[in-house]
């Protein structure tokens, strides 16, 4: 039996952050969620102490990144991520106001799964957030290995 996914979300804008969580509840997602919203209090959570990310051994994780992050870049936790042997299996969906061409292929050359730019309309973010949740709730999530 697979074990309930936890979604990481990496998210600096507390407003985006709720409407997320919010309207991933409404698709009728109950996952816990984990916020953060800043790329080093992730960081520490996903490696760990040790830096291995061998404490998610295991575990299903599914992580929701904004690239916009105070603290760095969100392309460089999705290459580490994607780099580490405990992690690099663990769905990677990107979801930030950029939509340059550039950063969208970069995204997917460093691994991401799924690229989504966040309306600018309240309505249509919620939309795509509910969208989001229901995709959440069909895919199938690896468990960390060692």
């Amino acid at each position: 039996m697979s074990k309930p996914v936890t979604i990481i979300m990496i998210e600096d804008d507390e407003g985006h952050a709720r409407l997320i969580e919010r309207n991933i509840r409404r698709s009728g997602v109950n996952n816990e969620i984990v916020p953060f919203t800043n790329g080093t209090a992730a960081i520490d959570y996903l490696f760990g102490g040790d830096g291995t990310g061998l404490h998610h051994k295991g575990q299903a994780l599914l992580i929701l990144l904004d690239l916009n992050l105070p603290d760095m870049s969100g392309i460089d936790i999705l290459r580490r991520v994607k780099e580490n042997d405990h992690l690099k299996c663990s769905p990677v969906v990107v979801l930030t106001t950029t939509d340059d061409a550039q950063e969208i292929k970069r995204c997917y050359e460093f691994g991401c799964n799924v690229y989504i730019t966040k309306p600018v309309n309240y309505e249509s973010f919620a939309n795509a957030i509910r969208q989001l949740g229901l995709f959440f709730s069909v895919i199938q999530v690896p468990q960390a290995v060692a």
